[in-house]
């Protein structure tokens, strides 16, 4: 069985969700290979592998545009069997329409989906989850991708449902997928903070940045994924009209600390994150 992953990722949650299933399937056996989704990517052998998988993070309850602009650009593939895994977040069911753009992209190109994954990582914008969320949001995913894993390995549905809210919401908001290219133009970089590294121009996965002079240019080609102020070193990146919202630096993503207990959850949606880690093999005490 050959795999072939399809992820954007740009804090690298998504790749390391996928990794995980990655290196779940490979123990059963399967063949696998994870290509990021980029601007300047080469055209994937999709017709070599037995099964597609598309991972990426969620862009205001949708697919990314570059996912989806990705999606069009893949061959006619009749009855080719896809999987879906995103990430968000937040874990709430107002996310599971996000995936209609590509799979009415993909049904006409013949392709069949199977199912879809839905896992919770820390945000990269909105605010900053703290290391112990980080550390449980983890540690949920590295209980459930094997399971999830293996319903690819044996072709299983897995199908999520969306409601009607998440249906009307995902449309309402696709607005993003416009507007994000003029609101990409008012990024700008703090000359006083900037290193001239050039990480964010390499990690821009649209090519929209190029540095002159020592310091990143900022284009009109933006899909809000943050990558530039993200990764930001030095965080010199301010992101416009969205900077409230502007979150930088990686997660640790240590292992849990002993004796977290549910006031160790952030206030924001409390109560769907515990049931969140609880279906995901986390039960946290009360006190």
């Amino acid at each position: 069985m050959k795999v072939l992953f399809t992820v954007f990722s740009a804090s690298g949650n998504t790749l390391r969700v996928a990794k995980l299933f990655s290196e779940r399937l490979s123990e059963r056996g399967a063949e696998c290979e994870i290509v990021r989704i980029r601007e300047d990517m080469a055209a994937p052998d999709v017709a070599s592998a037995d099964t597609l998988v598309i991972g990426y993070p969620v862009h205001g309850f949708n697919a990314p545009q570059n996912v989806a602009d990705f999606a069009k650009g893949l061959p006619e593939c009749e009855n080719k069997v896809y999987y879906i895994i995103k990430t968000s977040g937040e874990p709430l069911h107002v996310n599971d329409a996000s995936s209609r753009i590509l799979d009415r992209i993909l049904k006409k190109k013949g392709y069949i989906k199977r199912g879809e994954f839905h896992y919770v990582m820390p945000y990269n914008m909105i605010f900053r989850h703290s290391d112990d969320m980080a550390a449980l949001m983890w540690q949920a995913a590295r209980n459930t991708a094997p399971a999830d894993a293996d319903k690819i390995f044996a072709g299983e549905e897995a199908q999520l449902k969306a409601g009607l809210l998440a249906v009307m919401t995902r449309f309402v908001v696709a607005v993003e997928h416009k507007a994000m290219p003029y609101l990409g133009r008012l990024f700008k970089v703090k000359k006083e903070k900037c290193i001239s590294c050039g990480k964010c121009a390499k990690l821009c996965p649209m090519l929209n940045i190029e540095m002159k002079d020592g310091l990143p240019v900022f284009g009109k080609n933006c899909i809000g994924c943050t990558a530039c102020s993200f990764n930001c070193p030095a965080d010199a990146i301010s992101i416009g009209v969205l900077n409230g919202w502007r979150v930088n630096g990686a997660y640790k993503f240590a292992p849990p600390r002993e004796g977290l207990t549910r006031k160790d959850v952030c206030n924001y949606w409390r109560g769907s994150y515990i049931r969140y880690f609880r279906e995901h093999g986390i039960e946290l005490n009360k006190e």
